[in-house]
């Protein structure tokens, strides 16, 4: 009605005005067709710098995971000219998830170009990391800890399309590496892995010649500090490594000294500027590991730096000569740069009194599962809230160890096998409670008198800040992926849940699981107010009796399934056993793979020793490596 009274309006209206409001309507009618159309197509994709960066379907059907397969010639291209992004999705601030009534953008709008880049610079830097989605829970804590430090120049990409689309619906900008791989864990030196370290090397040679500075990032690896005003500190080098180094060559936060570095450069955190020897290093690297898929990317990095190294550039920065003789290179101090080792076993930055900027999670021996339960030993890893308040509630204990057993004496095998032996008789019997009253076990804080390593050496390593005894790892003594693996129950019994033992320091561990507490005494049966009832004494402890079997511990803690946390003063002699042997045996069963090796004695193959999870069962049990071949197996 609106519109036919406004056409009789202008029938009965003089020519001019006729005129003008004819041009007014098609103007509004061409208006609405150019905004709805730029809001709804998208431009032509220009033409992409690699397989991996190759073009899409332009339908908006998703990409099935499969295993990488690219054609090496495929992959050296120059890179394209950027295509046309959405500016409201690239330069949305971090953790600003997209209205739920919004249809996510087509695939090919997640290419990697320099404007969708140029969208999370900073100062002139951008921060990278990648990955696919087995390690979503990584690039979540990554991208956390950087936005907690106020740094928000980064992007994240993504392997496979479940990453992609799971990242986008999470506010984190992330753009497709067109990889199609596959969604699983591909596990450190399979060939899956080794084919994501060329992913690594394409991308940088992709990103550089954009202009930008690039930090270059694992997913494994947490930042503590924001590196970006340190790396400002060397505006001349073209390439800021971190690398292996486990001896101190400096004792502030200066660049390490190259003369005296003998661990291997290592390429999980690396800083790029986009110099002409920069680029020249990334295209070599490159082609080098399209030319002969068995090179290992580190080793390929390591090899064309060491074509030259060599002279110093000056006599302050600590910045070196290194490749064709013009690249200038920083080797990042492990001190505050932290590999698994400065960090967790040395904690170097504690002792030189420096705040660590970075730690990544290497020289560990649990698989994936071994860096997530170190970072969350350290408090560094983040876990959905579920994680901090399980169903069947927590169990905890207090180990005890000797005073002498701790420190007297020398720091040897032996004298290392007889504190650690103790500590996981303990932790066996937590475990059982555990099993018993279905709860989730918290492990304890586990004291080492020597260093684990993959090769023979003589307790630590020489020059390095190793003291002893020390905090060690889980990982150093139990199998930390094999703890966390769903074994069928058929054959090992119930699940045991475990969590690490700075789980209740932990910012994120709610009140009020903290405030549904119960501590847990033993007592010797007959004495005093021990009568394995459910009646607590006063300041709210339980007094159980030692030396209970598995109908007193239902019978009692039954009472008890609402507390959050029980925790034992002490576990040493507290249970006796399953009542089936069916129920002991799955147990044992299960357990028994719990532990893992001590590594090395040297000059001897082979050198490792297994630790025995039911050591004091064997009399005569001694820390030997295996004798013969038939011997080199768990004391399953």
């Amino acid at each position: 009605m609106v519109w036919k009274k406004g056409c009789e309006e202008v029938a009965n209206s003089k020519p001019l005005f006729l005129t003008i409001y004819t041009v007014v309507i098609i103007g509004i009618v061409v208006s609405s067709f150019y905004v709805f159309s730029a809001i709804y197509s998208a431009s032509p994709p220009a033409a992409q710098s690699s397989a991996w960066l190759s073009s899409l379907s332009s339908q908006e059907t998703p990409v099935t995971d499969q295993t990488l397969n690219v054609s090496r010639s495929a992959m050296v291209h120059t890179v394209s000219t950027p295509s046309p992004v959405p500016q409201n999705d690239l330069a949305r601030s971090i953790w600003d998830v997209p209205p739920l009534n919004k249809k996510m953008p087509p695939l090919k709008d997640f290419r990697l170009t320099k404007e969708l880049v140029q969208q999370r610079v900073k100062d002139n830097v951008v921060i990278v990391t990648f990955g696919n989605y087995a390690f979503m829970d990584f690039i979540l804590t990554w991208a956390k800890q950087l936005t907690d430090l106020g740094v928000s120049n980064f992007l994240v990409g993504a392997l496979d399309t479940k990453l992609l689309e799971a990242l986008y619906w999470k506010g984190i900008p992330v753009f497709d590496m067109g990889s199609h791989m596959g969604t699983a864990d591909v596990g450190w030196g399979s060939p899956t892995f080794h084919k994501m370290g060329r992913e690594k090397v394409i991308l940088i040679d992709s990103i550089l010649p954009f202009g930008y500075e690039l930090l270059m990032c694992d997913t494994d690896m947490v930042w503590l500090k924001n590196p970006l005003p340190y790396l400002a500190r060397y505006p001349e080098a073209d390439v800021l490594t971190s690398s292996d180094q486990v001896i101190p060559t400096v004792v502030d936060d200066s660049l390490e000294i190259w003369q005296e570095v003998s661990g291997a450069y290592n390429i999980g955190i690396f800083h790029w500027r986009p110099t002409e020897s920069a680029k020249k290093l990334a295209k070599q690297w490159k082609e080098m590991l399209l030319a002969d898929d068995q090179i290992w990317d580190q080793n390929g990095f390591n090899d064309i730096l060491h074509n030259q190294l060599g002279p110093s550039v000056d006599d302050e920065s600590g910045l070196v000569f290194a490749f064709d003789g013009k690249l200038k290179l920083g080797i990042l101090p492990a001190s505050i740069f932290c590999s698994g080792h400065t960090y967790f076993v040395q904690a170097m930055y504690q002792q030189l009194r420096l705040e660590p900027y970075a730690v990544h999670t290497t020289f560990q021996y649990g698989a994936t599962e071994g860096k997530r339960h170190r970072l969350r030993e350290a408090m560094h890893f983040l876990d959905p809230p579920a994680y901090y308040n399980p169903p069947g509630g927590f169990l905890s204990f207090k180990p005890y160890i000797p005073k002498s057993m701790l420190l007297s004496g020398e720091h040897n095998i032996e004298s290392h096998f007889t504190l650690v032996n103790y500590q996981i008789k303990q932790i066996r019997t937590a475990l059982a409670i555990a099993s018993l009253l279905n709860r989730t076990l918290v492990m304890p804080p586990l004291w080492c008198r020597i260093d684990r390593l993959w090769y023979g050496h003589p307790g630590i390593l020489e020059g390095s800040m190793t003291r002893q005894p020390f905090l060690c790892p889980l990982d150093h003594v139990f199998e930390v992926n094999v703890m966390l693996k769903k074994l069928p129950e058929e054959e090992f019994g119930p699940q045991i849940d475990i969590r690490e033992y700075s789980i209740f320091d932990n910012p994120s561990m709610p009140s009020e699981v903290k405030k549904s507490w119960l501590d847990v005494q033993l007592c010797k049966e007959g004495t005093r107010d021990c009568d394995a009832s459910n009646s607590t004494i006063a300041g709210g402890v339980l007094k159980f009796p030692k030396h209970s079997n598995e109908e007193t511990f239902m019978k009692v803690f039954s009472s008890f399934k609402d507390v959050k946390v029980i925790k034992f003063f002490s576990v040493q002699d507290a249970f006796t056993g399953f009542t089936t042997k069916e129920r002991e045996e799955k147990f044992r069963n299960r357990v028994k793979r719990y532990v893992g090796i001590w590594c090395c004695v040297p000059d001897h193959s082979p050198g490792h020793i297994y630790y025995d999870m039911y050591w004091d069962e064997k009399p005569g049990w001694k820390a030997i490596p295996p004798q013969t071949s038939e011997d080199d197996h768990p004391p399953w």
